[in-house]
C-alpha cells in the first residue's frame, strides 16, 4: 500500500470521527442540562483555552499564533468570528437541552447550501445549474414550514447562518484551524470569566459540585477540541471537496437522536421540509461528484 493510500484512509477515518463526534454532541450536553446554555458556554470557552495552549505547545504552533497576533486585520476578523463562533456555541447548547435538536440537525443540514449562497453575494462564486436548484429547494422547504407553523424556523436558520458567516470570515485570514480557534477562545475568555465571577449558577464553584459533575464540565474542552483535530487531521490528508461529503454525518446522527433517543415530535410539515433539503443535499452532492471528476480530467489532460 502506497504512503498516499495510506494517508488517504487515515484521512477518511478522521473525517468519520470528526462529524461522528459533532453528531452525538449533543448526548454530551443533556448531561448538562442542569447547568444554564450560558454557563456552559462560559465552561467550553475556558477549558478549551486552556486545553488549546497544551497542544499549541505540543505542536509547536507558537509562532502561527505570534504572527496572527501581531497582524491588526487578522485579529480584528478572529474576533468578529469569535464572537459568531460563541453566538452559534450558545444557541446550539440552548436547542438541544430545550428539546430543539431536530432544528439544530436541520440548520446544519442547511449550512453547506447558505455557504453556497454566501460565496455567491460576497466572493462572486457563480453558481452552477444544480446549485440554483438545490438553494431553491432549500428555500421551499423552509416556507413549507413557514406556512404550516405561521413562523420562521429561527433556530436552524441562525444555527445555519451564523456558521456560514463565521467560515466565510475565516476564509478572509491565512490561520490554521488550531491557531484560529485557540485566538477566538482566548479573546473569548475574559467575557467567560465576569460570567463565572458575576452571573454563575450555584454549580459555577466547582468546589460545591460531585466529581461526576465535575469531569463532565471539564470535558467541555475535549468536546470542542478533539473533533477540531480530526478535522484537521483530515483536512491535510483528502481533498477539500471529498471532505465534503462527509459533513452529513453530524446532522444525520443529530436527527436520529433527537427522533429515536429523545423522542422529539416529527410532524409532516418537518417531514416535508428535511425532505426537501435533503433533496437539495442530494443535487448539491451530485453536482459537486461531477465537478470534482471533470477538474480531475482537466488536470490529467494538462499534465499530459
Amino acid at each position: 500500500m502506497s504512503k498516499q493510500t495510506n494517508a488517504a484512509q487515515v484521512g477518511v477515518i478522521c473525517a468519520i470521527a470528526a462529524y461522528s463526534m459533532w453528531g452525538v454532541a449533543p448526548v454530551y450536553f443533556k448531561q448538562l442540562i442542569v447547568l444554564p446554555a450560558a454557563e456552559i458556554l462560559m465552561h467550553r470557552v475556558i477549558w478549551s483555552a486552556l486545553l488549546l495552549i497544551g497542544l499549541i505547545a505540543a505542536l509547536k504552533q507558537w509562532p502561527k499564533v505570534i504572527a496572527a497576533i501581531n497582524n491588526k486585520r487578522v485579529m480584528q476578523i478572529l474576533f468578529v468570528a469569535g464572537l459568531l463562533l460563541g453566538a452559534n456555541w450558545l444557541l446550539f447548547i440552548w436547542a438541544i437541552n430545550n428539546d430543539h435538536i431536530l432544528d439544530a440537525s436541520l440548520g446544519y443540514y442547511i449550512n453547506p447550501l447558505i455557504n453556497i449562497f454566501l460565496g455567491r453575494l460576497f466572493l462572486g462564486e457563480r453558481l452552477r445549474t444544480l446549485q440554483r436548484v438545490a438553494v431553491g429547494l432549500a428555500v421551499v422547504g423552509v416556507a413549507v414550514l413557514v406556512f404550516s407553523y405561521g413562523h420562521v424556523p429561527w433556530i436552524a436558520l441562525v444555527l445555519a447562518g451564523s456558521f456560514s458567516v463565521y467560515g466565510l470570515l475565516r476564509k478572509q485570514v491565512a490561520v490554521d484551524s488550531l491557531p484560529g480557534l485557540f485566538i477566538e477562545t482566548l479573546m473569548l475568555s475574559p467575557f467567560a470569566i465576569v460570567y463565572w465571577i458575576f452571573f454563575g449558577s450555584q454549580y459555577s464553584n466547582l468546589f460545591n459540585n460531585d466529581t461526576s459533575l465535575n469531569l463532565l464540565i471539564l470535558a467541555a474542552g475535549i468536546v470542542t477540541t478533539a473533533p477540531l483535530l480530526c478535522f484537521t487531521a483530515a483536512a491535510r490528508r483528502i481533498m477539500y471537496s471529498t471532505l465534503g461529503f462527509f459533513q452529513y454525518i453530524g446532522p444525520t446522527l443529530m436527527f436520529i437522536l433527537a427522533v429515536y433517543l429523545y423522542g422529539e415530535p416529527l410532524e409532516e410539515a418537518r417531514l416535508v421540509t428535511f425532505g426537501f433539503v435533503w433533496f437539495a443535499l442530494l443535487l448539491f452532492s451530485a453536482d459537486s461528484l461531477v465537478n470534482y471528476r471533470q477538474q480531475r480530467k482537466m488536470r490529467k489532460l494538462a499534465v499530459e
